[in-house]
């Protein structure tokens, strides 16, 4: 797998977890969002981090951590995905995988393997805004068949949306609500304008605490666990 960053210790990126962060290279969307464009930008690409080297250090810190969190850019691109995982079961720790979704075949092998143990699924919108938000062509098939995945595994999962007045309005955020019954967990992510794949997104003021609050209700009358993140 292509690795381009490792965060060595995470409290609050695995409920319930200590863990550490592996961040895969490459992402399939351009979300202006984006919080790392390090790993989406080819432009601002770093040299990767070598595999063996990352297992190397994790191995290391078997009994000190509980988990490792596989994030991205977007893990499900690289092939390599489901061995890298097995050998973090191996090593004995939890694995939360985190995706967007476009790649439902790889998210059902990694499921069925029994790879991961949580799942945070990013809904950038509803299905109508995909497009829009992610800044390429979408099949938004793929997008209905992972969110699918996820809600019936039985695993642990969370879904989440970054939200920001420009990209979504209130009634697309209801419609992410529908898109979502069933699933575990949903977290708000107030946009802030810090570190962008988009740096004219900067000006952006986050949303008010009364837009969240309401947006939360919708959610939380469609029977979704929601909060702010």
């Amino acid at each position: 797998m292509i690795i381009g960053g490792l965060q060595k210790v995470s409290l609050s990126d695995f409920p319930g977890k200590i863990a550490a962060i592996v961040f895969t290279r490459g992402c399939n969307f351009r979300c202006p969002y984006c919080h790392n464009p390090e790993l989406v930008d080819p432009e601002k690409y770093a040299p990767p981090l070598e595999e063996k080297a990352v297992l190397a250090f994790l191995r290391s810190r078997i009994g000190m951590i509980q988990g490792v969190v596989v994030s991205g850019g977007e893990p499900t691109l690289h092939d390599d995905l489901p061995p890298f995982l097995a050998n973090l079961k191996t090593m004995g720790f939890h694995v939360k995988l985190d995706t967007n979704g476009s790649r439902p075949g790889m998210l059902e092998t990694v499921l069925s393997q029994g790879c991961v143990d949580y799942v945070a699924l990013d809904i950038k919108g509803p299905l109508s805004a995909y497009g829009r938000i992610t800044r390429t062509s979408v099949d938004l098939a793929v997008i209905r068949q992972s969110t699918r995945l996820v809600i019936d595994s039985g695993l642990p999962h969370e879904m989440r949306t970054t939200y920001l007045a420009s990209l979504l309005s209130e009634s697309e955020m209801t419609e992410v609500a529908e898109m979502i019954r069933g699933c575990h967990a949903f977290f708000l992510q107030a946009f802030h304008a810090t570190k962008l794949l988009d740096p004219a997104l900067g000006r952006e003021p986050a949303p008010d605490r009364a837009a969240l609050e309401r947006l939360l209700k919708a959610f939380r009358d469609r029977g979704i666990p929601a909060q702010v993140r």
